[in-house]
């Protein structure tokens, strides 16, 4: 495994959602209300659509392109009868710093799209 710091602990609180960089790979962290912390691909599962856009109400997040909503808990799709998913990504915290596991990671692209 290969972690890579994307954030600061202090960056996403209780309820919160954030999009982050690790090379040219864009990682959702959420921390549903009641829950752990997570770490997602920055993409959705659906249409491959960046969630740059995308909404966190504690419990849900919902990806603005379509509306489809996945579950901060386990990523799982609560809007359609489908199997897609968030991808979870490996995470710990080191002291005051949140890594993540996106496996292999290059620098990204100038002016690129997060992946």
């Amino acid at each position: 495994m290969a972690f890579t710091t994307i954030c600061t602990k202090d960056a996403v609180s209780e309820g919160g959602m954030g999009l982050f960089q690790a090379g040219r790979k864009s990682v959702l962290l959420i921390w549903p209300e009641g829950g752990e912390l997570k770490a997602y691909r920055g993409r959705c599962p659906h249409a491959d659509m960046p969630l740059s856009e995308a909404t966190f109400n504690g419990k849900t997040v919902t990806c603005p392109h379509h509306m489809w909503g996945f579950d901060g808990m386990n990523g799982k799709c609560v809007t359609h009868l489908v199997r897609n998913a968030l991808h979870p990504y490996e995470m710990r915290v080191e002291g005051d710093e949140i890594q993540v596991d996106v496996g292999p990671t290059r620098p990204p692209r100038a002016g690129a799209e997060p992946a």
